[in-house]
């Protein structure tokens, strides 16, 4: 019992790979995907993939406050309205078109990762409510896919 105990509290073995345990040492993220190393197709690392969300959200934020100033939206619900402007635009590209404004300015698209072609509504709406939930979208995989993607079957790919 002392054993077990001791063999996940110790750390790290240095016989593994820098991918953790039972990876060899050249695997790089989204090889278990079959996804190339670079390029095109490759996995978007987390900087990007930041990057075309706040690009996104400045987006929903110009758009609500343009809104406002037409009247449509009072200042008190100006937060909520970003919200809901970010998803619509979220959803409604990522479904239509692989990327949302943020991710094409960035190189960046969405992909499925099983036998279908695109992301589906359902797909597009699950993935938008987990990264609004902002929680799902911090913790990733050796293969840098965050629990939004793992749930939705998805991936964040370059261009």
């Amino acid at each position: 019992m002392a054993r077990a105990l001791g063999s996940w509290l110790s750390g790290p073995e240095s016989n593994r790979g820098p991918g953790g345990p039972g990876q060899p040492p050249n695997e790089y993220p989204g090889h278990r995907l079959g996804l190339p190393e670079n390029g095109p197709g490759s996995m978007a690392r987390f900087g990007r993939r930041v990057a075309a969300m706040l690009v996104d959200w400045f987006i929903a934020y110009g758009l609500a406050a343009l809104a406002m100033t037409v009247g449509l939206v009072s200042a008190g619900a100006m937060s909520t309205a970003i919200l809901v402007i970010w998803f619509v635009i979220g959803v409604v590209s990522v479904r239509l078109f692989g990327f949302t404004p943020g991710q094409l300015a960035l190189g960046v698209m969405v992909v499925s990762m099983d036998e279908r072609e695109q992301v589906g509504v359902g797909r597009a709406v699950a993935r938008g409510l987990l990264i609004a939930l902002v929680i799902p979208a911090l913790f990733t995989d050796s293969d840098l896919r965050s629990l939004h993607d793992l749930a939705t079957k998805t991936a964040v790919v370059k261009r």
